[in-house]
């Protein structure tokens, strides 16, 4: 029925024979431990595809669509070969409908299945889609039908993906309703339950649960600061997996690197990402987390979030492969970098999940502040003046990549302080970034980078001048403009959107994390205010040529 796709020359199955139950497998689900595997049983048929109603969702960075497609035909390969039926529908397979539930119809009638096994979707709009309600009614709309040999519409059950610290189906006991959901809070939780960094009786070693004061440290590249080494050498050539995507008509952008593809698409390479940065990335990971750099976009940041998200990892292991190194090096690794790491996965990947879930579908088309700008163009080429937005921008299209800083403090920042619309902004991340799978992109997006829910999510909006991008980075004694004045013609366009999107937005006025802001805006007077409106409007007048 299907065209066998091939990995290193090898085909996949496309087993279509007699089977009693159907597992259907997504391309975020590819967890080698799951217990599905524990035992092999040839009534099972395990369905992984490729279809044209995940990739056109937004229009993806090209990286991000080969490398999910060759972690996904990588780990078909390896069920296969450890004994598991697989029928595997590749992208540009004639016979693909394109789609999750057409593609499921045409499976259930050739296998005469009774059963469909789903692990829980991450992706709000694909829980719904395979939700059992929906499911049935498309059957009965003629999209999916009863079985042609049993005549009963198939039973379909979830499962668990067993990948996450925290059940979201607990998401009560954790964020409990009607209180106020702080992550730091939500962190103590998880690292308790865990034991991870607690001493006998209870107290954070260390004596502190945070330890984020050290982890601002600027990086200059100088003779004293630490050398940033190179990742492992991966050159896996995906340029088959490429030409798939580029025959099948998808809609991409960015720069393939298929020859010599930069990211780890299996669990053994995935393995060697996470033990280069224990060894060699740990050790500064902390003290530099918050820093941008024009020479080194990446610092010691791990790269492991697209390997975490596609599960082929487990957020255990890793922070376990990290603690493991800790203890190991003794006082050679300070505690805040491993502490700034555990909160990262334990801390923010589990929260943002949760409060995702707590949100939708309410939180997609958020826009909290109304903003209305477009989306400047040059979000798509890099093209600007900017030094930073340049770079960060940059990094983006040549990697389908940049670190939390980067994407919160510069590109996000702008967009929120510029005015633009968070729907655009949302769309524009969930299609740029490799790791970017709605779960965590939507309330890191529309949260905490555009505050477009109103606040759930982060206690204030992530907006800042043009003095903390200097302050963090080297970007600005480059730049074209000029990053200590406001209203100059050369003015670094941060400073006159940063005051101006506090003018714009004075119920930010009462807010305890930014007390600051409004005392300094009563103090400049009326014509310097009124300078910066008009530096505002003219800027967002011109965005597109900035």
């Amino acid at each position: 029925m299907f065209t066998p796709v091939a990995v290193d020359g090898a085909p996949l199955g496309t087993d279509t024979g007699r089977a009693r139950r159907l597992r259907l497998i997504l391309g975020d689900q590819l967890n080698h431990h799951h217990s599905w595997f524990d035992a092999k049983d040839d009534t099972t048929l395990y369905v992984m595809m490729e279809v044209r109603s995940e990739t056109d969702v937004v229009r993806h960075h090209v990286q991000k669509i080969i490398a999910v497609f060759a972690a996904m035909r990588r780990f078909a390969y390896h069920l296969r070969e450890h004994g598991h039926r697989v029928c595997y529908i590749g992208i540009h397979d004639e016979n693909n409908r394109q789609v999750f539930t057409d593609n499921l119809a045409m499976l259930l009638d050739s296998t005469g299945a009774t059963e469909v096994e789903i692990q829980e979707p991450e992706d709000f709009r694909l829980r719904q889609v395979f939700a059992q309600s929906t499911l049935h009614a498309a059957w009965a709309s003629g999209a999916m039908r009863p079985n042609s040999r049993t005549g009963r519409t198939p039973l379909v059950r979830f499962v668990p993906t067993e990948h996450f610290l925290v059940d979201r189906h607990q998401i009560d006991r954790y964020l409990p309703p009607g209180k106020r959901a702080v992550m730091e809070f939500f962190y103590r939780t998880v690292r308790n339950e865990q034991r991870w960094l607690i001493e006998a009786d209870g107290s954070p070693t260390g004596g502190a649960w945070n330890f984020d004061a050290d982890n601002r440290k600027r990086w200059r590249g100088g003779a004293k600061d630490p050398l940033v080494p190179e990742p492992p050498g991966l050159a896996t050539d995906l340029s088959d997996v490429f030409r798939d995507i580029v025959q099948s008509g998808i809609d991409w952008f960015g720069t393939p690197r298929s020859e010599r593809f930069p990211w780890p698409v299996t669990r053994a390479a995935a393995l060697e990402a996470l033990d280069h940065f224990a060894a060699s990335l740990l050790p500064h990971f902390g003290t530099y987390q918050d820093a941008i750099s024009s020479s080194e976009p990446f610092l010691f940041h791990s790269r492991l979030s697209f390997v975490l998200n596609v599960k082929l990892l487990s957020p255990v292991e890793v922070i376990e492969r990290s603690l493991a190194e800790w203890k190991r090096r003794g006082g050679a690794i300070g505690i805040n970098q491993v502490e700034g790491f555990i909160r990262q996965i334990a801390g923010w990947r589990e929260y943002m999940r949760l409060m995702y879930w707590r949100l939708m579908p309410g939180l997609a088309g958020a826009n909290h502040l109304g903003a209305t700008g477009a989306l400047p163009t040059w979000y798509w080429t890099g093209e600007t003046r900017m030094a930073c937005m340049r770079s960060a921008i940059t990094t983006s299209l040549e990697y389908a990549y940049a670190h939390h800083i980067q994407r919160l403090m510069i590109t996000g920042n702008f967009a929120l302080i510029a005015g633009v619309d968070p729907s655009a902004v949302d769309v524009w991340y969930a299609g740029i970034y490799i790791d970017a799978f709605d779960w965590v992109e939507k309330p890191n997006t529309l949260g905490m980078s555009q505050f477009a829910e109103g606040g759930a999510i982060a206690t204030k909006p992530y907006a800042a001048s043009a003095a903390y991008i200097n302050r963090q980075g080297d970007h600005c004694k480059e730049c074209t403009y000029n990053a200590k004045s406001r209203t100059d013609a050369d003015s670094c366009p941060f400073n006159a959107l940063y005051w101006d999107f506090y003018l714009r937005n004075e119920a930010f006025r009462g807010n305890r994390r930014i007390n600051f802001v409004y005392p300094a805006l009563d103090r400049m007077g009326e014509d310097e205010r009124t300078a910066i409106r008009t530096r505002a409007m003219w800027l967002r007048e011109r965005i597109d040529s900035l």
